[in-house]
Parts: C-alpha cells; structure tokens; sequence
C-alpha cells in the first residue's frame, strides 16, 4: 500500500479525534481502546503512533475538541433564528432586560437578575470579564435580532454575533507525536 498524502492524513487524524471523543463521552476513557478507536476510524491499530505519541495525547485532544464544539454549539442554539422567534420560551437576560432596566418588580427584581446575569455569565466560563463581554454581546446580538425581526438585518446580526464569539481552537494539551506539533509528514 503506498504512502498516504498529508491531506489525507490530516483528515484521518481529525476522523481519529472526533471519533475518539464521541466514544470517550459514549463510554468513558478507560473502556476505550485504541484499538477499538482506529477499528470505529476504519484503520489499523498500528497506524495510531504515526498520528499520537500515546493514548493521553488522544485524550487531551479528544476533550479540548469536545468542548470547543460544544461551546459551539452554545453559541449557535442561543443566536438562532429559532430562539429568537421565541421570547416567551427564551433567554431571561435578553426577555426582562428592558423592563429591570425601567425598574419594574422593584429591589428583589433587579437582585434576582443580577444574580442571574452573573449565573448565567459563569456559565460560560469563570464570569470574569471575557464572559460577561461575551454575555453582552450574545444578549444585544438577541435583542437586536427580536427588535428588526423579519429583516434580513435581523439574521446579520445574529450571524456576526456567532462569527465574532466563535471558539478560537484551543492548543492540544499534549504534543500529538512527541517531538512534532503536527505528526511527520506523509502520515497514514
């Protein structure tokens, strides 16, 4: 069998990862093999090593891959069109926004939605400032996407939002090959 291209390699290694993570959550770590990773990959259990320098490195790079697409995921359910067709059924930061700011319900009220703003904040990570940054604009992107609803300047808003939240990708933990940032060239 001849070599295989660093294209192809690359897209094996993210099938391996991806599959990889899908079974970890399926089953756990430890009831996962590698061999039964590269079987559900369709590949060899020998072509492993030319991809991760262990097991551990497949893991690292499993679960930062898991919570990168489920941060995604986050982000796509919050500034959709669906959910903001909703208010009734969504977001409580973005539907009592307005009517907190105005002061009505009173001290209770307003204590209750700054718990809340900051629950929902910490949420998304640590609920310091790049969150609730990240908060701020999911809830404006929502309110101005309800306010020009039925514009195509609505479904802008809420694409921008999306593009400018995304999840950078986050460095693997572990080297994937020790030694190498990326595995040798022309990896199977």
């Amino acid at each position: 069998m001849g070599r295989v291209s660093q294209a192809q390699a690359a897209q094996n290694r993210d099938r391996i990862v991806a599959i990889a993570a899908r079974l970890f959550r399926e089953r756990g770590i430890g009831a996962v093999s590698v061999a039964d990773v590269m079987a559900e990959a369709g590949l060899t259990h020998g072509g492993f090593y030319r991809h991760f320098a262990s097991k551990d490195a497949l893991v690292a790079e499993a679960v930062t891959l898991a919570f990168t697409r489920s941060a995604g995921v986050i982000l796509d359910d919050y500034l959709s069109a669906a959910h903001r067709d909703d208010p009734g059924g969504g977001c409580p930061t973005a539907g009592f926004g307005g009517d907190v700011a105005k002061e009505l319900g009173g001290d209770a009220t307003r204590a209750a939605y700054a718990q809340g703003v900051e629950g929902f904040a910490r949420a998304l990570g640590t609920g310091g400032d790049p969150d609730l940054v990240a908060l701020s604009t999911m809830v404006g992107a929502l309110i101005l996407s309800r306010a020009t609803a039925g514009t195509d300047l609505s479904d802008r808003i809420l694409a921008a939002a999306r593009t400018a939240l995304e999840p950078a990708p986050l460095e693997p933990a572990v080297s994937p090959v020790a030694g190498s940032a990326a595995g040798p060239a022309g990896a199977a």
